[in-house]
This record gives structure tokens, C-alpha cells and sequence, in this order.
């Protein structure tokens, strides 16, 4: 649904985003990287606000930048917001439907539904100006869906809500992904977006470091040490065995006697097939295996240590 190809944006002599080229289908697809990564400029192009400097973005097939045509299908919740303080929620969503072109014998219709959908009637009629931040996220998004768009595009959509909040914005989003819409949201709170979706694109000081799922993305950094932990009623005869074996670079038992153990591997998938085998023809007793790299905040901060 959404194409960059050799995307960038500058701004004088400052880069925003640098020969960004991917495709983003249908599903919750989330743009990770910290504050200044490139992230907003990337949404910014997807949504019509910049034009890239040089490259293209297309959506549907079209150029964004000032197309009703692409707007029409569009969502957008932008991080910050600005104004409307004195109207109410429900006002302002109103506002924001009547100008996506929804008919005005719809328009009560489409914005109640909104409104529900976020979870946000009971305080629609209040003005702006007196929302905690959770209730000002929520009206955003409720702005963003109240047309029923195919594509949706959140940048930082989960800042300032509680948790009872985040869990029914992340609800929302997954039930949008199901319908085969496309949900594009950024992030830099890593385990949030984990439980989101496995789809991500890694961004930093404006370049694209990948995209892919966890394990894919994991392929790329093979060659760096991953940390696996081993919880065994044997640990001193497992770690025994285990230091003599191919791939494995460092074995540390667990000084607090709890029977844990770490294993340095240079080739997991290898590591894990051969502990299968050892547990089944030895007899060892292993209770939990389990690997902190195996996440994407170390996938992350490997790629970012190695740009």
C-alpha cells in the first residue's frame, strides 16, 4: 500500500531521511528508532506533508503530497497537537470528519462510532483544553478512524495513555490489521511494538538500518555473540559438556546457585538443534532455555552499535 524508493528529505543542510527505499502492506507495521531517528519525516512524507527532497513515495499508486485522493483513505495521529482548545472532543472530531468529505446525513454517525471506538463518549462534550494527555491520544485517534480509512499512520500513538489505555489502543490497532488494513505506527518504546507485531523497520540518524521480523533481522547479526541462559538441576556437568562444543565462545555459571547457567554462542540455531539431541541421548535435565538477545531491543542497540 505504501512505497518509498531512494527517499530523502533535507532541511538546508540537515538530514532528515536518507535514500529510504521499502514497501509497507497491509498489517501493523511499526517504524522504531529513538527521538531524531528520522521517523516523523519518514510519516510526514507518507502523508503528504513533505515531498522527498529526491526519490518518491507513492501510496496506492499516487503522490501524496496535497492528494485529496490519498487523504480520502488516510488516518493520520501526529505526535503533537496544536489549538482546538476550546472545543470539545466531540467538536473537534466532528470538524475533522465534515472536512474528509463524509456526508453531513452521516456525519452524527460516523462520529459517535469514533468516539466509542477509543473509548472516549463519556467525555466527548468536555473541552480540549481540560484532557490529561491519555484523553487527548484517544480524541487524536478518534479523529484519525472517524472517516473508517485503509490506511492508518500513528506516530507515537501509546505516549500518555495508562495501561488499561495502551491495551485498548493496541486492541484497536490489531483489529484494524485483521480487517487487511494498513497500520503504520512509530515508536521508540521497543516492547510495546513487540507485542504489536513482528514486522518492524529500524531506523536511524535517518537511514533505514532494516526491516524485517525479529528473525530475520536476527540473520543479520549472526556473527555477534548471543546470550543464552539454561536453568538445569546439573549445571556444573551441563556446563562441562557444553564448553567443549563447536560455536560455543563462553559458558558462566550462575554464582547465586539457583542452577542457571550462560552460553555464549557465535551460531544459535546450530547451538539450540545440538542441545535438543544432548538433552534426549544424555539424559540431561533442563528446566528452561531462554535468550535476552533473542528480542528486539538487542537486535536494536547491535545494529545501531554497528551503523
Amino acid at each position: 500500500m505504501i512505497e518509498l524508493k531512494n527517499a530523502s528529505r533535507w532541511y538546508g543542510q540537515v538530514i532528515g531521511a536518507n535514500d529510504i527505499s521499502l514497501t509497507i502492506q497491509a498489517g501493523i507495521t511499526a517504524l522504531l528508532g529513538p527521538n531524531g531517528s528520522g521517523k516523523s519525516t519518514m510519516i510526514k512524507m507518507i502523508t503528504g506533508q513533505l515531498r522527498p527532497t529526491t526519490g518518491s513515495v507513492r501510496v496506492d499508486g499516487m503522490n501524496p503530497f496535497a492528494n485529496p485522493k490519498v487523504y480520502a483513505q488516510m488516518g493520520y495521529c501526529p505526535e503533537f497537537e496544536q489549538g482546538y482548545e476550546e472545543m470539545s472532543g466531540r467538536e473537534f472530531v466532528w470538524q475533522m470528519a465534515s472536512m474528509s468529505g463524509i456526508p453531513q446525513a452521516k456525519l452524527k454517525e460516523q462520529v459517535d462510532w469514533a468516539l466509542d471506538e477509543v473509548k472516549i463518549t463519556t467525555a466527548a462534550d468536555r473541552a480540549i483544553g481540560g484532557y490529561s494527555k491519555g484523553m487527548r491520544q484517544r480524541i487524536k485517534i478518534a479523529q484519525a478512524i472517524v472517516h473508517n480509512p485503509r490506511i492508518l499512520v500513528l506516530d507515537e500513538p501509546l505516549n500518555g495513555l495508562d495501561p488499561l489505555g495502551r491495551h485498548e489502543i493496541c486492541e484497536l490497532m490489531l483489529r484494524y490489521a485483521s480487517e487487511g488494513r494498513c497500520v503504520l505506527v512509530s515508536s521508540h518504546i521497543l516492547h510495546e511494538v513487540e507485542q504489536l507485531t513482528q514486522n518492524i523497520v529500524l531506523l536511524f540518524r535517518g537511514r533505514m538500518l532494516a526491516q524485517g521480523d525479529v528473525r530475520q533481522l536476527r540473520q543479520l547479526i549472526d556473527n555477534h555473540p548471543h546470550r543464552i541462559l539454561i536453568q538445569s538441576t546439573q549445571p556444573r556437568e551441563l556446563a562441562s559438556a557444553l564448553i567443549t562444543w563447536p560455536h560455543v565462545l563462553n559458558v558462566q555459571l550462575d554464582k547465586t546457585d539457583q542452577g542457571w547457567l550462560e552460553v555464549q554462542v557465535d551460531s544459535p540455531g546450530e547451538f539450540y538443534a545440538l542441545l535438543q539431541q544432548m538433552v534426549i541421548e544424555k539424559g540431561y535435565l533442563v528446566d528452561e532455555v531462554s535468550s535476552p538477545d533473542n528480542n528486539l531491543e538487542a537486535v536494536f542497540n547491535y545494529l545501531v552499535k554497528s551503523s
